[in-house]
């Protein structure tokens, strides 16, 4: 059996403090990077950036890794590098403006290379035609965390959101974060958790994903990445789209069970 520990950095935060004590129910719980020993596997939760190719050669110095290599982070991190596998999961993206059929009207969605706005959305993020397009680019252009990054463009398609008040208007759309290791589903839960009880206050239901679509990315993804989170959303029509990869120890639990995610990943985790 494989000796898997959890490099925990929490910020403090009661959530993420009441996180740590879940772990550490299931795996050895580690704080710094020198407490990793020979053979160990690290699962770097909270804790791999922004420096993740210094903690693999510092963990790889000590015989030990982690449990996504730089290769695969690269690989969940940014969209060029797995759009090709997921094309037909997933909204159309054009990776240059220049690339924009002159027939597409938009509406369109910008993002950075590993990073987006989303909390400014009707500024950073969401264009509605082409003109618009050139005016959020800018924007992000001169955005101290996105300007140093390409800047992706996708379509965007109308997904079917909740009637809530929005914040910076950003819709709240019905989202939802699977959690998977080893080609397996080991957790999911609704994405905007602290809008979950509005929603159902308000007596709105919820719709959970099939877990069709997130399967048939798995095995797409294959072992290009051993830990990671799929997040899908369902459009107006009621099918389910792929939202984006990323790194399960960095990718927050949304309303993910941590008893449901560290119980999982121990048990597929060999």
């Amino acid at each position: 059996m494989k000796n898997y520990k959890i490099l925990f950095r929490s910020s403090g935060w009661k959530e993420e403090e009441e996180e740590k004590k879940i772990a550490s129910k299931h795996f050895d719980v580690i704080s710094q990077r020198t407490e990793a020993k020979p053979g160990d596997i690290i699962i770097g939760r909270y804790s791999v950036l922004p420096f993740y190719k210094e903690l693999e050669n510092d963990l790889q110095n000590q015989e030990s890794q982690l449990i996504n290599s730089f290769h695969q982070h690269q690989y969940i991190a940014d969209i060029k590098n797995w759009y090709e596998d997921l094309e037909q999961e997933t909204f159309k993206t054009w990776f240059r403006a220049e690339d924009i059929p002159l027939d597409e009207p938009g509406p369109f969605v910008l993002k950075g290379q590993t990073n987006s706005r989303k909390f400014l959305w009707k500024t950073h993020m969401f264009a509605k035609d082409k003109e618009e397009l050139s005016k959020v680019f800018e924007r992000l252009l001169d955005d101290s965390l996105i300007g140093t990054q390409e800047i992706y463009f996708r379509k965007y398609e109308k997904l079917k959101k909740f009637d809530l008040e929005e914040i910076n208007g950003i819709p709240i759309s019905n989202e939802w974060r699977f959690f998977v290791a080893e080609n397996q589903i080991i957790s999911k839960g609704f994405y905007w958790s602290s809008h979950l009880e509005d929603i159902k206050e308000s007596g709105q239901k919820i719709e959970e994903p099939d877990e069709t679509l997130v399967k048939r990315i798995i095995e797409k993804v294959g072992n290009n990445a051993s830990f990671y989170v799929v997040d899908v959303a369902q459009k107006e029509d009621n099918s389910w789209m792929m939202v984006e990869l990323n790194d399960g120890q960095m990718s927050g639990l949304s309303d993910n069970s941590p008893e449901t995610l560290y119980s999982g990943l121990r048990k597929v985790l060999k």
